[in-house]
């Protein structure tokens, strides 16, 4: 057998450079001893970083699977913070470590919302894939899957006091859900366009919603006893509803049952925003309601008491009576609006002590700004607290450059250029500069040079952080430049159709006692189309002029004569380069084809498809002929120019990737994509076995296949029904159903080997030595049979029992009922036996019904889990009643209260301190 060429695998080591990402929310959290609202969290592609906003530092990052984060919401205790992710996935993580314990997977696609209940221990998610489902998070189970909308749902939330829930959809419909019979017993139907906001307002007896249009809708909700208040005329069902603008508002029952509320519109509120609503949120207890669109303009509602709604209505109706319409339809909000400088894309409120109100706003250009009014002045005002920017660009980063020391990072967007230290991620210097397209290090490192894309170039000097010069380069774009290789100077290709080459010298200023860099004209080469990329071959032999014509032209260095050229994109290429022994010249191209071609003679020596879409950059790693790619399809390729073979794939950006750099070494590449990030990637001393690689994709490509399939059926279960299972069949599912396979057919087997251990000890008429062990039962520290079984099961994640359990063909469940009332016997782990029992006997009913042989069975676990819960609910009140007696006990002696009563207290006693509310203005 040859020995096979060993490759080194890079793997993903750090993302800097996004403060937020634009798909995921903002929302205040609480971190253990800090102020409220002085941490933030925000999404940052697939990660949650949490920053303080006073020191402007990330304080704690929840470090996520591969996919991005769609939407996050804090736990009312402000410990746990709950994170949704393309995939459909939640995490549930702990902001005291950072750790991720619990997680669901239930919907197809991406989570767009998501809400604890009062107490923390249940969560809504509505998704994209029009679902929503309610989760039990101290059981970590999913309780069921709610469907009814045709649309992505957009917001969804519990009611504090009811077991009901509201939820909102692009489907243009708002509906209501009880949730102890799991259905839908009210839709809405007075929205002409997508629902795109909600909020619960005046202790959940007013609904607000956000549509496509400028109006506010307010819904006034009246809640009914017994389904119906006395001597409230019945109304038919689907009756219209008109408001005071003879618009008609229709609500219908969904059910023949008796109504359990009543919603019919109150009126509206005329937002100063034209276009529709982007966000709608409101603080913890309601009292402030904040929402904006997609312009600049950020408007804040504040909900009044009844007396300052009377006294400000009955001014506006004496001052203006033409308006007296819209004054009634807002009586209970005021409003004033101003105009932010960059479009907000995400904010959240919070009401602080005092009467202050503060404000967190992700903005669209990857910008976290925070705000501070007080509520109590007459004319409140905003003042901006912090602003984060210094850890990212404003836009998209098209060019990066390595330092010859592989120490410093350079980025440059539209606006300013970054240098970043590449160990501790920390930007060393921000300066201003034009819109960037390509960058390098000046030899010495102690300068920068970029190229614009209005054809200028502009040197910088690292030390001072200034612009030393700007040179007018090309009439055009300046797309491309390269170093020499004898360093003495650059070359630059532009959309003038030119090639142009500079020398660096040093010129001394008039008023400057020392010399600084500078480049000097020296050639120029015409050409007939627009030079897209240029670059020089390490020998200075070369040079390879990438055209618009979808053509490489080659030229020698010296005389500029041409050489060779070379042929066969379809599309312009974008990107190339050369080995560093001169030998070979790759080119990536917009048809999405690599093409690796000899410098000698110009063959095309291999084309390979390389990307899904368009192949952005393109570089050989130094001192070999293995090279990178980058491509418009998110992804990062490893490629050998000899073998032609693909060696590997760096995922991460969510995003097209523009471009990429490799440190000299090669040890390391830094890449940047739309997504605002840049990710920093590090070469391991663990090799690449290609045919196991291909292997891993072939599995990824499967487990994809399989989280894309079909939901279980449940017997029994109505699949149009409106309530479904929670849980979905995961790769996760099917490994833990295949477990819980294995340890039963072990269980069967020692099981048959003990049995024929005693037909072989009574026909020997004495004691035999007993049979060898299982090894793995060895392992496990020489446990029975069936406690490994047991064990087997409680691995399984709470979130996917029921799924996992689905899995299991019934020829298993005759052995796993035998095993659960021998644990329920032992009163090992009861609650989770019980669960698994009631859960197969519901799905399996009709075969275990029919089996005479599994009747006593499930006539001694029917005696068993009634008289062993009845032991453990006794236990437990016993234990409370006995807690309960210490406390008084406690309280009695020492004359102090515990913490329930004592905070309590103490609420009652601010709310009676508290002064009386006033409009809050909007934050300029």
């Amino acid at each position: 057998m040859g020995l096979t060429k060993q490759y080194l695998r890079y793997a993903a080591s750090a993302v800097f450079g996004v403060i937020g990402s634009q798909k995921a929310n903002i929302a205040f959290v609480t971190m253990r001893g800090g102020e409220r609202g002085r941490f933030v969290a925000v999404a940052a592609c697939e990660h949650v970083f949490i920053w303080d906003v006073r020191k402007a530092e990330k304080v704690l990052i929840l470090k996520g699977n591969k996919h991005e984060v769609t939407y996050l919401c804090p736990s009312p205790d402000g410990i746990y913070v709950a994170v949704g992710y393309e995939d459909g996935a939640v995490r549930i993580f702990s902001l005291l470590n950072g750790e991720s314990n619990v997680s669901f997977n239930g919907h197809k696609s991406a989570v767009t919302v998501i809400h604890y209940d009062t107490l923390g221990s249940r969560l809504v998610t509505g998704s994209r894939d029009t679902d929503v489902i309610v989760w039990d998070v101290i059981n970590e189970c999913g309780l069921y899957r709610l469907k009814g909308h045709k649309d992505a749902v957009t917001q969804a939330l519990f009611l504090k006091d009811k077991n009901l829930l509201v939820t909102s959809s692009k489907d243009s419909f708002v509906k209501w859900w009880d949730l102890d019979t799991q259905h839908c017993f009210k839709t809405m139907l007075g929205h002409r366009s997508e629902v795109w906001g909600m909020a619960l307002l005046n202790q959940e007896s007013r609904l607000i919603t956000g549509s496509a249009d400028s109006e506010l809708r307010a819904w006034d909700i009246n809640y009914l006893q017994e389904g119906r208040e006395a001597g409230e005329p019945k109304e038919k069902k689907g009756k219209s509803l008109l408001d005071d603008d003879d618009e008609e508002e229709e609500v219908v029952d969904e059910s023949p049952e008796e109504r359990i509320l009543s919603c019919k519109k109150a009126g509206s509120l005329l937002r100063e925003a034209r276009d529709r609503v982007v966000s709608m949120t409101t603080d913890a207890k309601a009292k402030v309601l904040a929402c904006h669109g997609s312009d600049t303009v950020l408007e804040v509602f504040s909900v009044l008491p009844e007396d300052e709604v009377e006294r400000v209505m009955a001014k506006k109706l004496k001052r203006a009576k033409k308006k007296a319409r819209y004054v009634a339809h807002s009586r209970d909000h005021t409003v004033t609006s101003a105009t932010c400088h960059v479009y907000p894309r995400w904010v959240d409120c919070l009401m602080c002590a005092g009467g202050e109100l503060k404000v967190a706003m992700l903005l669209q250009n990857n910008t976290v700004e925070t705000y501070s009014l007080k509520t109590s002045d007459k004319n409140p005002t905003g003042i901006k607290t912090s602003r984060l920017t210094l850890g990212g660009h404003r836009t998209d980063a098209r060019t990066l450059a390595f330092s010859s020391d592989n120490i410093a990072v350079l980025s440059a967007s539209g606006d300013t250029v970054k240098v970043w230290n590449r160990s501790t991620l920390q930007v060393i210097r921000t300066m201003a500069c034009d819109y960037a397209l390509c960058s390098l290090f000046v030899p010495g490192d102690r300068q920068i040079i970029l190229g614009t894309k209005s054809g200028k170039i502009q040197i910088f000097d690292l030390a001072s952080g200034t612009l030393l010069e700007t040179v007018d380069a090309h009439n055009g774009a300046l797309w491309s430049l390269c170093l020499s290789p004898d360093q003495r100077g650059i070359v630059t290709g532009g959309a003038d159709k030119t090639v142009k080459f500079w020398e660096f010298e040093l010129i001394k200023d008039e008023d400057a006692a020392q010399k600084r860099l500078t480049v000097k004209h020296v050639r120029t080469l015409q050409l007939d189309e627009d030079v897209l990329c240029v670059k020089y071959s390490p020998d200075q032999r070369l040079l390879a002029v990438s055209l618009l014509d979808c053509t490489v032209k080659v030229f020698y260095t010296d005389t500029l004569k041409f050489f060779l050229s070379l042929y066969g994109h379809k599309l312009p290429v974008l990107c190339l380069d050369i080995s560093h022994d001169s030998a070979l010249i790759a080119t990536g191209s917009a048809d999405r084809n690599v093409k690796i071609w000899g410098l000698d003679f110009g063959d095309c020596h291999r084309s390979m498809f390389a990307h899904d879409d368009s192949v952005m950059f393109l570089q050989f790693v130094p001192k070999t002929h293995l090279f990178f790619t980058a491509g418009k399809d998110k992804k990062i390729k490893q490629w050998d120019a000899d073998k032609f073979e693909h060696i590997q794939t760096l995922e991460g950006h969510h995003r097209e990737v523009w471009c990429l750099a490799i440190s000299p070494n090669g040890d390391h590449i830094v890449s940047s994509s739309h997504d605002k990030s840049l990710r920093l990637w590090e070469r391991t001393r663990e090799p690449i076995i290609l045919e196991e690689e291909r292997e891993m994709e072939r599995e990824a490509e499967f487990e994809e296949g399989m989280a894309k399939g079909d939901e279980p059926v449940v017997p029994g279960e109505n699949k149009d029904a409106e309530a479904a299972p929670a849980a979905k069949k995961t790769i996760e599912t099917v490994k833990a159903a295949e477990r819980v396979m294995e340890a039963l057919e072990l269980y069967r087997s020692e099981s048959r080997k003990m049995e024929e251990h005693q037909i072989a000890c009574q026909s020997a008429g004495k004691q035999l030595p007993p049979p060898k062990a299982n090894p793995i039962l060895v392992a496990f520290g020489n446990v029975s049979p069936s406690r490994y079984v047991l064990d087997v099961i409680k691995k399984v994640r709470s979130s996917e029992l029921e799924v996992s359990l689905l899995v299991l063909p019934f020829p298993y469940i005759p052995d796993l009922l035998s095993l659960f009332n021998c644990y329920v016997q032992d009163g090992l782990e009861v609650e989770l036996v019980c669960r698994c029992l009631f859960f197969l006997l519901r799905i399996h009913f009709g075969q275990i019904s029919s089996n005479q042989m599994l009747l006593t069975v499930i006539d001694e676990l029917r005696i068993n889990t009634i008289s062993k819960v009845r032991e453990i609910r006794d236990v437990l009140g016993f234990n409370s009643a006995g807690l309960q007696f210490l406390q008084r006990e406690v309280e009695s002696k020492e004359e102090i209260m515990f913490f329930a009563d004592a905070t309590g207290l103490l609420k009652e006693k601010r709310r009676k301190r508290k002064k009386r509310e006033r409009a809050i203005l909007t934050i300029a």
